[in-house]
């Protein structure tokens, strides 16, 4: 959120838990298979549900597939080699069945359906060999179209699972059959779920052809295969959603072709995860930035929290000793009743149905902000440490469930990087400024370590495939030179972890900093960095007299354009924050007690320019105000194309009122002030007469492709020649020595089905070769102030002093820079 200041080797390391690891089983079949490889079926009738049948498949009343079905022979009991219907033809005829049911999947093995009773014969086998030698055209895949598994395609090796047995068999047919056309929405099927957009014909349709990024945990045997299936389950629009515990929670409502899914005996596998649109990539394909859009919404003010979010969390100590208006002074307030306080917050603010919602509502990213506390606090600092990072964990399983892609935003770094309250305290800034800027930046980077090692492990690389590394610094104090050597810093750690090229680690965000300089040759020809910039009317200094009249008009002349400039010359840029809100109305919008531009009450603004009740009482907005409201947000996402929304939700006073309308998604939906679908969006700017979008080809480096990361312009190095308001070169500073223990997070604890036997989350360190000892106060030295030191003459001992340590990285010849993309799309 964006608010101006009023003054400018496992044994090795510290865990948070111990883990244990243990051997991972990956499964044969699963959700988000792309193969429609349906052998031997002739017409639209499907076993069990109609006349004909499907080996060890039908539906039972309660809506899942089970092995108790009609066993009819594979080929429709013909010794024809006709082929059978196309793929998309038996799609088509099976979908409508699997709608409004969730399925699991039990392996044919004793039953009737089984073997014994003849369901799968050898003479079947072999007709089924014969159609797919003489129509390899209805039953060869690509194998980048299937699951990657380390025995290599499923498809290629058919003919040797069916030697290995019916039971192994029986499994992977049931996985074929009901996995590809139940979940993997064609084409057709796309354009009927595009049915709210007026002008459907404009809206994009996801290619089905797409490479597979999933990685197995493990290899599987045919043995394991079918206890593996039978723990997956899925469900359409219309399912009972089944939660962790086996329960039946909510009804799962997409109206785009997404379906839910997740297997408890092979939770990490997103082969078996679920879809959040028909349109947009599924975890297991490769997202393609610049083709594929990020339509993402943030899920401020939970693990990171915010007045004007989270009201009702604060209001009850806004007459504490000391006033609650950031999560330092909340924390305090709080104090005995801080952890469960916090707990309760983080256990309901968001939840599960959120995801669900999320995906419903078109969008297929998540922008998730935390404060560094997720990880560990130092002696004197109230946060609450380590348990919101139990609910991010939580956050990564109900992504995967639900199809969604998370950006992990550290929101929150140590000594604040902004010096306002959703930085964890209000006031000053100490991060890369003044005399703890070296240290505080020393430890910050030591977090992006820690968090990197763990998102770039295999569990979980595919559903975090973006970190955005620090959130909004202030680089009109700090200095643009000054926050590019720590970017440059921060670039070379984590790249030093996670190699080069995609699939390689996660993208890397990095904030604009509000800088009026340019970024334009910045670390060019780095691997996969995107430039993240926040587009607020509301904040930029000029409150909008007119109010939502002509800002689609001007969100795509300034916003659009500058956009398009910096995805030329830069590479991917990311709308990472923007509202519907025209001007700062709203309960803390500005802060706890700031008041408002809008209303002249606002330190520095004393012309009013209206009623603020104008508009944050939406239950007295009409049709026309909100026709404005969702034009205004079409013009927005239009011009920014990869973005991310502030916010999914506004929490309520006590009093039940949402005192904050113009900042939540979710009740803008439900009020009908925001598109149903935001593919609406695509051609609002041209419309108005403005800039066309970014044509989305981006130079091969900028995408991890060839050359990326090989060489990489480094016109700041770190550690910067100078710190503002520093008093003393870096080398005068108080520093930390890295002679301390790395940190590894933890992963969720998943338990096999039926056993006591825990499923390997990772231990938390994807790159074992690194090594290097952690960035630690020097033992007995007393520090200055680390959250009030910025400013200050330094005085006393200077802790570490001398040349400032680096972490290892390679060797980087400097470029010519090309030519500079505008200044980030800013008022």
């Amino acid at each position: 959120m964006s608010f101006r200041p009023l003054s400018n080797s496992s044994d090795t390391h510290r865990s948070i838990n111990d883990d244990e690891p243990d051997d991972g089983i990956t499964g044969l079949g699963a959700p988000g298979m792309l193969s429609p490889d349906i052998a031997g079926f002739r017409g639209s009738s499907f076993s069990g549900i109609s006349t004909q049948s499907i080996p060890g498949l039908a539906r039972s009343d309660s809506g899942a597939v089970s092995d108790s079905g009609s066993v009819d022979g594979l080929y429709s009991g013909t010794g024809s080699s006709t082929p059978p219907i196309p793929a998309t033809d038996r799609m088509k005829s099976f979908l409508p069945l699997l709608n409004d049911r969730s399925y699991s999947y039990q392996p044919a093995g004793t039953s009737s359906a089984g073997l014994e009773s003849g369901a799968f014969t050898t003479a079947q086998a072999e007709r089924y060999d014969s159609a797919r030698s003489n129509h390899p055209e209805y039953y060869d895949q690509p194998e980048k179209d299937t699951i990657a598994n380390s025995n290599g395609s499923l498809w290629a090796r058919r003919k040797k699972w069916i030697l290995l047995g019916a039971f192994g068999l029986l499994t992977v047919i049931v996985v074929a059959v009901a996995v590809p056309v139940a979940l993997n929405a064609n084409k057709s099927n796309e354009s009927s779920n595009a049915t709210t957009d007026p002008n459907a014909a404009s809206i994009e349709s996801h290619s089905s052809s797409r490479s597979a990024t999933a990685t197995s945990a493990s290899a599987v045997t045919p043995s394991a295969s079918a206890a593996i299936v039978s723990a997956a389950v899925f469900g359409t629009n219309g399912s009972t959603v089944i939660l962790a515990d086996g329960s039946n929670g909510f009804t799962y409502k997409n109206p785009f072709g997404g379906h839910w899914g997740y297997n408890a005996s092979d939770p990490f596998n997103v082969n078996y995860a679920g879809r959040s649109q028909s349109w947009s990539p599924g975890l297991n394909e490769t997202f393609q930035y610049g083709t594929d859009k990020i339509r993402g919404v943030n899920l401020g003010g939970w693990l990171n929290t915010e007045p004007f979010i989270a009201p009702a969390l604060y209001e009850k100590y806004y007459n504490s000793t000391p006033q609650a208006k950031d999560e330092w002074t909340l924390s305090l307030a709080m104090g005995s009743n801080l952890e469960a306080e916090m707990t309760e917050h983080y256990e309901t603010f968001i939840t599960e149905q959120d995801f669900m919602e999320i995906a419903a509502a078109g969008f297929n990213f998540i922008r998730i902000p935390i404060g560094y506390w997720a990880i560990e606090t130092y002696p004197g600092e109230p946060f609450l440490a380590k348990v919101s990072w139990t609910y991010f964990l939580k956050a990564i399983e109900w992504a995967r469930k639900y199809g969604l892609r998370i950006n992990l935003d550290l929101h929150a770094v140590p000594g604040s990087q902004n010096g306002w309250n959703h930085s964890g305290r209000l006031d000053y800034i100490n991060t890369v400024y003044g005399q703890m800027g070296i240290a505080n930046a020393q430890r910050t980077l030591e977090y992006i370590r820690t968090l990197t090692q763990f998102i770039s492990q295999d569990q979980y690389k595919d559903v975090v495939p973006m970190f955005g590394i620090m959130n909004e610094p202030y680089a009109p104090t700090i200095g643009t030179d000054q926050l590019g050597s720590f970017y440059t810093e921060a670039y070379d750690l984590i790249r030093s972890i996670t190699g080069l090229g995609q699939g390689k680690g996660p993208w890397i965000s990095i904030h604009d900093g509000f800088s009026s300089g340019s970024w334009g040759g910045f670390l060019n020809g780095a691997d996969r960095v995107t430039l993240d910039t926040h587009t607020y009317f509301a904040f930029d200094g000029t409150p909008h007299a007119a109010g939502l009249s002509g800002l689609s008009t001007l969100a795509c002349q300034v916003w659009g354009s500058r956009i398009n400039t910096t995805s030329q010359n830069f590479g991917l840029a990311n709308g990472g924050e923007f509202s519907f809100a025209p001007n700062d109305c709203g309960l803390n919008v500005n802060g706890v007690g700031l008041g408002t531009r809008w209303e002249g009450t606002y330190p520095g603004f004393t012309q009013k320019y209206g009623d603020c009740s104008d508009w944050t009482d939406y239950t007295n907005w009409n049709a026309t105000f909100k026709a404005e409201f969702k034009q205004f947000m079409l013009a927005s996402m239009d011009s920014l194309q990869d973005y991310f929304f502030w916010t999914w939700k506004i929490g309520t006073l006590s009093t039940g009122v949402i005192p904050n309308p113009m900042w939540s998604y979710q009740l803008a939906l439900a009020q009908g002030y925001a598109p149903e679908d935001p593919r609406e969006a695509i051609g609002t700017c041209a419309s108005l007469g403005q800039s066309t979008p970014f044509d989305g080809v981006y130079d091969a480096w900028m995408t991890g492709g060839t050359g990326a990361g090989l060489t990489v312009s480094t016109k700041n190095p770190w550690p910067p020649a100078t710190l503002q308001n520093a008093f003393a070169v870096p080398t005068g500073l108080s520093q930390f020595t890295q002679t301390g223990q790395p940190i590894t997070l933890p992963g969720p604890t998943y338990t096999s089905p039926g056993s006591t036997q825990t499923i390997n989350p990772g231990n938390g360190w994807a790159n074992a070769q690194d090594t290097a000892r952690a960035f630690v106060k020097v033992a007995g030295c007393t520090y200055p102030d680390p959250w009030t030191a910025g400013g200050q003459t330094p005085t006393g001992t200077v802790c570490g002093s001398g040349p400032v340590a680096t972490f290892a990285k390679r060797d980087l010849v400097k470029r010519q820079p090309q030519p500079q993309p505008t200044e980030p799309p800013r008022l």
